[in-house]
Order: structure tokens, then sequence, then C-alpha cells
């Protein structure tokens, strides 16, 4: 095999089949053999609207494979060796933030599928330090989506510092908050899912949720302070003013953004002071901490919900996606 096919962005921001020329792995990295690849709301950013200059890029950051080569000087992997890679590349172990220790806030990182090529492909490249073990428990399509979507919302409910028996709130049951309302379930919590509409709501409960806002016949705020405000809430949804959702805090909780949006929060000094509410965002976290969240998803049952499609078929599965049409993760098969 000397060739390897991709799914790259074209100029005018379309996908598009393409092949590539097989290489070596450089020192640090590793090639994987791509079983699959998740398609998240986030590779909207490499495809429409997309950066000329990128292209063509690869999308993709949701990607489980097969080690196949080693570069020099890479340790602790071996071929053969089942991993995933998450949206951030690799550490890069030597600017300021890696000597302190906080890896996500490294200068040399790469992003999966935006500034370096990513799993939309039969292999992918990466470096060594973005590399996440995956248990012998998951497959491929089921490890893919808790990569990303998985542990975004569950890494922003660790740093939120959420005890047992607190009230939180997830806003948006779409691809990551319908896993955030099972990790905060499993993590002891007293969850309340907040949505538009009451179509969801079954299905919240279902996952776990022991409380349902329906966002578009009430103010959410009012209604969680009804409840006895919540300790934290986890904003998932890409769209929509979250701002309502400051109201219904507890003093000192935190409103925990995870969803990429323009949209602004707005909050008032008088809500920073006096009610001493915080408004923070969660960006993914390290390859490390991504195993501890793949362990707790095989240990309590976190799964995503799923529909798979061909890579050949990327682009109407993107489409898909992006169209707010999948329920929930849609995931590439190679």
């Amino acid at each position: 095999m000397s060739t390897y096919k991709v799914i790259e962005v074209a100029p005018d921001g379309s996908l598009r089949p393409a092949v590539r020329e097989l290489a070596e792995p450089t020192a640090g990295h590793v090639r994987l053999r791509v079983e699959a690849c998740g398609i998240c709301h986030t590779d909207s950013f490499s495809v429409r609207p997309h950066d000329p200059a990128q292209t063509p890029r690869v999308p993709g950051h949701e990607v489980v494979g097969v080690i196949d080569a080693l570069g020099a000087g890479v340790e602790g992997w071996s071929t053969g060796q089942r991993v995933g890679i998450g949206f951030l590349g690799g550490h890069c172990g030597v600017c300021e933030p890696c000597r302190l220790g906080n890896f996500v806030a490294c200068t040399n990182q790469p992003w999966t599928g935006m500034t370096v090529d990513g799993g939309y492909a039969e292999v992918i490249h990466a470096r060594a330090s973005a590399l996440v073990a995956i248990p012998d428990e998951l497959t491929p399509v089921e490890a893919a989506p808790l990569l990303c979507a998985g542990f975004t919302t569950f890494n922003a409910l660790l740093k939120a510092n959420a005890k047992a028996g607190d009230l939180v709130a997830v806003q948006g049951i779409g691809g990551l908050g319908h896993l955030g309302v099972q990790y905060a379930a499993k993590m002891g919590l007293r969850v309340v899912a907040i949505a538009r509409g009451t179509a969801k709501e079954a299905l919240a409960r279902e996952l776990g949720a022991h409380h349902y806002i329906d966002s578009a016949a009430t103010d959410p705020g009012e209604e969680l302070v009804r409840l006895g405000r919540a300790q934290v809430v986890i904003a998932t949804a890409a769209g929509g003013d979250i701002s309502p959702l400051l109201g219904g805090l507890a003093s000192g909780a935190q409103l925990v953004v995870v969803g990429a949006s323009d949209e602004p929060v707005k909050v008032t000094p008088m809500q920073l002071i006096f009610d001493d509410v915080k408004v923070r965002g969660s960006l993914s976290g390290s390859a490390i901490e991504n195993e501890n969240n793949l362990r707790f998803a095989v240990n309590q049952g976190v799964r995503a919900m799923t529909e798979t499609r061909p890579l050949s078929e990327a682009t109407a599965a993107f489409d898909h996606m992006i169209g707010g049409d999948a329920r929930f993760r849609v995931v590439l098969t190679v």
C-alpha cells in the first residue's frame, strides 16, 4: 500500500475525496490505520467557513485506529496497539505551559482536523503525546464520539467540582448534551435537562435526568430557582442565548460553556459581585484525562447514540450532522 484515501476540504469549502502518498511517521509521531472517526460540529470550523490557507485539510478529531508505524524516539506505544486521538493533537512538552503541567494550554499544540490533518481518512499521523489508549470493552464506533463529545462534558463536570447530590443542569440535549446527562447521572448528581420543546423529555429522563425544563415554554433560570438553584450548568448547545441560565445559579456556582458559538453571554457586574456567579469555558483535556473518561464510560455504561456511515459517504454524513438531523453522533467507518 503506497497510497491511502482521504476526504479533504476543497478551496471552495466543499468536501472531496483525494489520495495521499503513504509516508513514514516523523520523530515523535506515530502512523495509524483509521478504524472509525466521529463527525463533530466543530468540524464545521474546518469546512464551512474554512481558512483557505489550511486547505486541503482533512477534518475529523474523534479518531480511533491501530498503530502501524512508530517514528524515532516514540516510547510507551507499540505497533498493533489500538488508540484514539481527540481534538488536542499532542503537547510539545517544552513550552512554558507544558513546563507548568498545563498541557491543554500548550502553545505548540496542533488541533486535529484543523491545523493538522484529521481522521476522515484511511491513515492519520499524530504526535505520540496525543494518543489515548482505548479499552478493549469499547468498539471503534463506541469509542470515537467519547474522545471529544464525551470527554468535553465529562471533564467540564470534573473541573466544576460538582459533588454527589448537587443540582446540575445540562442545557441542550444533542450530540454533547445527551452524553452530559449520562455522565452527570452516573456521578451521582441531581440532573436537570434543559431543551426547547418537550420532544426530548422522555429520552432525557431515560438517560438519567431527574428533572426536565422546556426552555421554549418557561424561563430556565426561574425554573432552576424553583428546583433549588444549580451548582453547575453545562451549556452544550452550539447557538442561542444562554444568559438566562445565570439567574438559576446558586451563589458561587458556575456556568460552564462547552458548545462553541459566537453568541455572547451577557452577565452584569452585579451578578458577578453580589450573586458570585462564574462563567467559564472548558476545552477538552489531556490524553491521560481522556483515558480516565473512557474508563469511567466503560465502568458506568455511558455510551453515545450513534449513526454510522462509510468514509465514502462523508459529505452526506457531514451535511446530516450540520443540519441537526443526527441522533446524536455520526461516525464514519473505515
